[in-house]
């Protein structure tokens, strides 16, 4: 599989939730991981699957979203250190989910 990352940026939490909606409906990918800064006022979703998905997904959801996306970016063949990023942010979602 060539795996590829995708990062989409964007103000609020249901905003977010919609982007991601559209993304896994748009194309074969799935949630890796999220981060809420500000309160939850900005949001990353952290989408993964094949390079061809995740650039479709991402597109789809600049395109189609409630709200214009601030950020969006798209890493295939992520370098290692970027997947342990990844990881620990996942880690850290999982376990909040657990509590």
């Amino acid at each position: 599989m060539n795996k590829a990352y995708g990062f989409l940026e964007i103000t609020g939490v249901v905003a977010a939730i919609d982007a991601l909606d559209i993304m896994c409906k748009t194309a074969g990918v799935e949630i890796a991981s999220w981060e809420r800064k500000l309160g939850g006022r900005l949001v990353t979703i952290i989408i993964q699957g094949d390079v061809a998905a995740v650039n479709e997904a991402i597109q789809a959801a600049q395109e189609k979203c409630i709200k214009k996306p601030v950020n969006c970016a798209v890493i295939p063949r992520p370098h290692e250190e970027i997947v342990r990023l990844v990881e620990l942010s996942a880690s850290r979602w999982r376990k909040n989910r657990n509590e």
